[in-house]
């Protein structure tokens, strides 16, 4: 169908939309008119995805002279192919209705291991492997030396696409990653590195947060995008937490001890040069052209050092685009071996600041000024530590960049320290406040501000549109990321049925409390009710459920008590269990198995965490989740010395309060967690807020306005007995028929003819 708002045509691949899909564009078209951001909360299953790719598209068709870009960010790889698959239909029935002059060009961008179709290299155990594996085929010196020696390995994907040169272009169309994989074995070019190029000539691009929020790829991938560009993130609750920890650092003993390994290498690497040159006078001339090229560069200046050859870029500058000295490196790190001796200096000093057993903090400006009058390095020298190591390793032609890991950490951490005077901490603890006995020392540049990584992107680009089905508050994350939206809109869900049943549960059937508050969350009558509660439900809901747990020791200790108890056996008996696990691989086992339980129609039970992966990135739609139970309020661990540091940022900086903060974190997760089982209108299912602090008005009321509006008065501060006849009733009633229309002729459908009646009475409201 397609159909006006305003100026513009809109083009939606579908016969009908829902009332919420039409005004979540109406109020997104505003934010694009105004050339401002917005905040826009849209119900879980309610189709927010091609409602954006709809408007912004139309939106660009409607402006030939000025078409707009749409970057449309995503936290997860299924998410991409996902809204690839959605903007394949959209482009499709685009141009059917206009023509080749709708014909688009939009593709996926991910990592090597993502597009790599070289067996040798895509074969390796992790990303950071296959980037390396990929740079020993394609680095320029690999490449000249292998013009001279046949022996040398190159790839023939990346030959081919060099050798193809302004020939290597993407036609028009949408391009999920499996057809990027797909059309490079075709043509015998990379991929990854035609993904590269031609992003800076589509349509529209889908990638993750980090192609623009993280400094280090931004600087490489992003650079070029277009200020008229528009930006989507979606499902971004947690999009503060993404952007502090693109500027945080972490060292260990492991991170010491490997940065001592790669200066060992380096330093042998270099003293084979120089003993060439001094002593044995038979040194190469490419030996001494690099080291004079290098030192050239340094005295001009890194930042304008001009573009690497395709194979040998970088990750860039950890700091932001404008924090960056744009000058000379400074004359005593500027030969190779001063420069080590330095790295050697700040690695000794902060091995020694992690031989401690008392906690300590301090800001950047302390502890810069502590570095210079221990080891004699000064803030300009910090500063340039990251790009100096760059020019070294491009200098010394390293590709094993995954074992240079170590010291890339070092100098990340230099750089950073270096740069910024405020929005950080440093804090050293000896070990974990909850295994005190485990001694495990870790110096962690804390990021607190999540507006300065996103502060780039809000400058940069016209339209930035930050949407999820959980941003309640709304109103917090304008201070949190310092931005003044010109739309900030919270949705309702339009209902033919009551296909969502929330529930607080406060007590169990023995009329005792139940909550994961500290003092409260080891009692063996809370334990025990909260498994009673599992089991009754297991005993009613015919198909999945799905359980989530505050922590992952909270889980652990749960889950042994019901097994000593019996309870779990009991459990077992109705319905079978599978647990996530922080192991990807065996967690995506054990997902794989639950469904096939589910299919197999006996249901299954899945043990989950909030703010694990699972809680992220996995939909649970259908008769894979009929009921999920938050075992509790996901609150952080308040003894945390970096959350402790934050939340004093935060109320010193922002004025937001500590309690304010904590409660809207934990909820926003809450209700990521329970959104997981409702995926679209046809879907049904049940939510139990199993903690009786879920029956306060300061707690309830973050929840999103999709979950209160089905919240009814009669579902709070129930007992386990009261909420197994509520689930009765609530199942019973779901095995009716589905209708399309209903509620006192209320449609939640719109077709054709509806918007054009809208048209004409434009003051028609849902």
């Amino acid at each position: 169908m397609k159909f006006q708002i305003e100026d513009v045509t809109v083009y939606f691949p579908y016969d009908h939309i829902y009332p919420e899909q039409y005004t979540y564009m109406i109020e997104l078209k505003r934010a694009l008119d105004a050339k401002g951001h917005c905040l826009l909360e849209m119900p879980t299953g309610t189709g927010k995805t091609i409602a954006l790719l709809s408007l912004i598209t139309s939106y660009s068709l409607s402006k030939p002279s000025n078409p707009v870009k749409l970057l449309y960010c995503t936290r997860t790889v299924h998410e991409m192919e996902k809204t690839l698959a959605e903007l394949k239909m959209l482009h499709k029935y685009q141009v059917d209705c206009i023509g080749p002059s709708a014909k688009m060009l939009a593709l996926g961008l991910s990592s090597r291991k993502n597009l790599c179709v070289n067996p040798e290299v895509v074969s390796a155990e992790n990303r950071d492997s296959v980037d390396a594996g990929c740079r020993k085929l394609t680095a320029s010196w690999v490449r000249a030396l292998a013009i001279e020696n046949p022996n040398v390995k190159t790839c023939d994907f990346f030959e081919r696409y060099e050798r193809a040169g302004s020939d290597a272009v993407l036609p028009p169309g949408v391009y999920t990653l499996q057809d990027l994989r797909v059309f490079g074995k075709e043509k015998g070019w990379c991929p990854y590195f035609l993904a590269r190029h031609m992003v800076q000539f589509a349509n529209v691009v889908v990638y993750s947060y980090q192609y623009l929020l993280d400094p280090k790829v931004a600087g490489i991938i992003s650079k070029e995008m277009q200020r008229e560009s528009v930006v989507v993130f979606d499902e971004a609750h947690n999009i503060d937490n993404v952007c502090i920890e693109a500027l945080s650092v972490s060292v260990r003993r492991q991170t010491i001890e490997g940065a001592r390994r790669n200066l060992s290498k380096m330093s042998k690497e270099i003293d084979s040069i120089l003993f060439k040159i001094c002593f044995e006078g038979r040194f190469k001339a490419s030996d001494a052209g690099r080291l004079r090229a290098e030192y050239n560069r340094l005295v001009e200046g890194l930042a304008q050092r001009g573009n690497l050859p395709t194979g040998d870029t970088w990750l860039a500058n950890p700091a932001l685009p404008d924090d960056i000295l744009k000058e000379a490196v400074p004359g005593n790190i500027r030969r190779a071996e001063h420069f080590l001796a330095v790295l050697r200096r700040l690695v000794q000093y902060l091995d020694g600041r992690l031989d401690t057993e008392n906690v300590e903090k301090e800001g950047p400006v302390t502890f810069v000024n502590a570095v210079n009058s221990h080891v004699g390095i000064d803030q300009k020298m910090l500063k340039f530590c990251y790009d100096r190591l760059h020019s070294l390793m491009l200098t010394l032609e390293i590709t094993d960049t995954d074992e240079f890991l170590h010291i890339q950490t070092i100098c990340d951490f230099a750089t950073l320290v270096g740069t910024y005077t405020r929005g950080f901490s440093i804090i050293i603890e000896p070990y974990d406040e909850r295994m005190p006995h485990i001694p495990d020392p870790v110096l962690q540049l804390s990021c607190h501000d999540a507006s300065l990584a996103i502060k780039p992107v809000f400058d940069r680009f016209q339209s930035v549109v930050i949407t999820s089905g959980t941003l309640s508050p709304i109103d917090l994350y304008p201070r949190l990321l310092n931005f003044n939206p010109v739309v900030s809109r919270s949705f309702t869900m339009s209902l033919t049925r009551d296909c969502i049943c929330p529930m607080v549960l406060t007590r169990g059937s023995d009329q005792l409390p139940v909550s994961t508050k500290f003092d409260l969350r080891s009692d063996p009558g809370v334990e025990r009710n909260y498994g009673r509660l599992l089991l009754e439900m297991v005993s009613v809901v015919p198909d999945g459920i799905v359980c989530f747990f505050v922590s992952y020791s909270y889980m652990d200790a749960i889950v042994n008590s019901w097994n000593e108890t019996g309870i779990l056996k009991e459990i077992m008996q109705r319905k079978l269990v599978f647990i996530e696990t922080q192991d990807v691989v065996e967690t995506t086992l054990a997902l794989d198995n639950y469904r096939k339980a589910c299919d197999c129609g006996r249901g299954a039970v899945f043990f989950s965490v909030a703010r694990g992966k699972v809680a992220e990135g996995i939909d649970f739609d259908r008769h894979y989740g009929r009921l999920v139970i938050m075992f509790g309020v996901p609150f952080q661990y308040t003894l945390s010395r970096i959350l402790l540091a934050r939340l004093e940022y935060l109320r010193e900086t922002f004025q937001i309060k500590e309690g304010d903060f904590l409660t809207f974190d934990a909820l926003r997760q809450a209700a990521q967690c329970v959104g997981r089982v409702i995926r679209s209108k046809a879907d049904y299912g049940m939510m139990i807020f199993a903690d009786k602090r879920y029956t306060r008005h300061d707690k309830r009321s973050k929840l999103p306005g999709w979950i209160l509006s089905h919240l009814r008065d009669a579902h709070l501060n129930l007992s386990t007995d009261m909420a197994v006849h509520i689930a009765r009733e609530f199942l019973r009633k779901m095995a009716q028929p589905y209708e399309k229309t209903g509620g006192g002729g209320k449609k939640t459908l719109l077709s054709q003819e509806d918007l054009e009646k809208m048209n004409v009475n434009e003051g028609m409201m849902f």
